[in-house]
């Protein structure tokens, strides 16, 4: 076959030379080095490339009816970028090889997803031609499905994501599926045994079994900014196990925060590790410490495990590994053991894993957005959606999009907060839309009003109830590229439907005994579409008192009035 060159102006990306086509059944597609492809399901191929330094694997679509690219970034779905825009790269500790090019009706026109972590890729319209070109680019080996089967693209997803996860998943505690009480947006650094107790106590009154104790328990400093992580003793905790066994006691689990990659200038870890730095973070007052030398693992991993071990502490709030995944980086020194940053990182999160888990198997990490790559899946129990305080759209974008790229991994929602004023109806829309995460709060409880108190205790009653339809039932976003206003889960007899939007929802499943219509939209008109036989109608307010009970014959039923934050439930036999 004759070898070609690429016709893209790229000028944000490496050029691409030496491609050669490939045969794959609706695909232009191109790869360089030594490359095959399989086909793996109707509509699925497997190529794989290897050869010397850089691989490129490349192909086209037609760009028909399409209405959103979709990538598990915060604020990465939505319009359809060009074939010139900058590309992505993916590593280890940042982002995660996985995209859709998704068309009317919610169908994938291609999906893709890279086996390795640290791949570039890039994604757009060839102007030239009205194609959607991909392609995905590493050194030495590079192994890339692509799904063209025109399947929902939410399934072509999850189908991606298992493909990843192979033997890689680590065990999930129940727990890391229990709503959470977080204490950074109500207290941020102002930590002390007798509130984070008092909260705890509230909380498990209204169904937050975990409590995440965020910054400021290791300092007495109260102005923010990193230069005094590195020590990591419990300054705002004294008597720390004693505080542990109280919030145990009380039927809640314990997780507590560690900004990992940090060590602080005005540390005493500082003088130890400071000449091992990966990166300054000046600004933050703290390096960004190089995982590549044992000595620095040996002490981040002593640091962290204390908590587990000599604390009795439930698990451990990891956050900014994300800084670990630098572009430049030097080179190491003569006391690494390895060359690779990513390397280095593994290690130092499997040795962690590996000791807290040892001192109790139960043990739960959390991550965060956007350090979301199956490789880190082996070493977490749960990820969070990135900060987004206040902002309800944003956090159902956020926690709907880590659904479809983290596989069997719970996803949390960034911690829900709002005005002391919020009123029950809008308290109720922030929990609905993260209906299809696991809750997280950071409001001061004792603050909370009967009203409010009301309900946030439904609607994390719904969330415990229906569990396993919400969290583990197949999903089914609708239109990405307007952020979701419509979300269902499918389960074997239970069907979950948030509504954010003034739209109908479908009824027609044959399977479900029990559909729920949670209704986030100011819009109260529930209409039912495509239901038949008849069913028991309950509809209660945002703080779970019904409102109305009767029956409806679904397949003419008239429009069904569900308040904003309601609950609408029908049943069935």
């Amino acid at each position: 076959m004759s070898e070609t060159v690429n016709d893209i102006w790229e000028p944000h990306a490496p050029a691409a030379a030496g491609l050669r086509p490939l045969y794959a059944e609706g695909l232009d597609l191109r790869a360089s080095g030594a490359a095959t492809v399989r086909a793996v399901a109707d509509g699925v191929v497997e190529v794989n490339a290897e050869g010397e330094g850089e691989l490129r694997i490349e192909w086209r679509v037609p760009c028909v009816d399409a209405t959103a690219f979709w990538t598990p970034e915060p604020r990465g779905t939505g319009w359809l970028p060009a074939a010139w825009s900058a590309p992505r790269r993916t590593r280890l500790a940042d982002g995660a090889p996985i995209a859709a090019l998704v068309g009317t009706g919610d169908v994938a026109l291609c999906a893709f997803a890279a086996e390795r972590p640290d791949v570039l890729a890039g994604a757009g319209v060839v102007e030239e031609t009205g194609e959607f070109r991909c392609w995905a680019q590493a050194a030495g080996r590079l192994t890339v499905r692509i799904d063209t089967s025109g399947r929902h693209f939410a399934r072509c997803l999850a189908d991606l994501a298992a493909w990843w996860g192979s033997g890689r998943v680590a065990d999930i505690p129940e727990a890391a599926r229990r709503p959470a009480y977080s204490t950074w947006y109500s207290m941020h650094q102002d930590i002390t045994p007798e509130r984070v107790e008092t909260q705890a106590a509230l909380g498990k009154e209204l169904g937050l079994d975990v409590i995440i104790v965020d910054d400021g328990w290791m300092t007495a400093d109260r102005t923010r900014g990193y230069a005094h992580c590195g020590d990591w003793e419990p300054v705002s905790l004294p008597d720390t196990a004693a505080h542990v066994r109280r919030v145990h006691e009380l039927g809640v689990r314990y997780l507590i925060w560690y900004a990992l990659p940090f060590i602080g200038k005005d540390s005493a870890a500082y003088q130890k590790l400071g000449r091992y730095a990966l990166a300054e973070a000046a600004h933050l007052g703290a390096i960004v410490a190089d995982p590549r030398y044992p000595e620095v693992r040996d002490f981040l991993t002593d640091r962290l495990a204390r908590a587990v071990e000599e604390w009795g502490m439930d698990g451990l709030k990891v956050d900014f590994v994300d800084w670990f995944a630098r572009a430049e980086v030097p080179e190491p020194g003569p006391g690494a053991d390895c060359a690779g940053v990513d390397e280095g990182v593994e290690r130092l999160l499997a040795t962690i894993r590996r000791r807290i888990t040892a001192a109790n198997p139960e043990a739960m990490i959390e991550h965060r957005q956007p350090y979301v790559s199956p490789g880190l899946w082996p070493y977490v129990t749960m990820i969070r959606a990135t900060d987004c305080p206040l902002s309800p759209q944003e956090n159902r974008q956020r926690t709907v999009d880590l659904r479809l790229a983290a596989g069997p991994v719970p996803v949390h929602s960034d911690m829900l907060m709002w005005h002391p004023a919020e009123p029950p109806e809008q308290i109720a829309c922030h929990l609905i839309n993260v209906l299809f995460a696991v809750p997280q709060l950071s409001v001061d409880l004792a603050a909370q009003s009967t009203a409010q108190r009301e309900t946030i205790a439904f609607w994390l009653g719904v969330l415990r109830t229906h569990l396993d339809t919400l969290q583990l039932a197949e999903l089914r976003p609708a239109r990405p590229d307007l952020g979701y206003p419509l979300v269902t889960a499918v389960g074997e007899e239970t069907v979950a439907v948030a509504r954010y939007a003034a739209l109908p929802v479908d009824a027609s499943d044959p399977g479900w005994r029990t559909l729920l219509v949670a209704n986030a939209d100011a819009d109260p008109v529930v209409r039912l579409t495509g239901g038949s036989g008849t069913a028991a109608v309950t509809v209660q307010d945002a703080r779970g008192r019904i409102v109305r009970q009767g029956e409806v014959e679904l397949d003419r039923a008239e429009p069904i009035p569900v308040p904003r934050g309601g609950l609408l439930t029908l049943r069935r036999d």
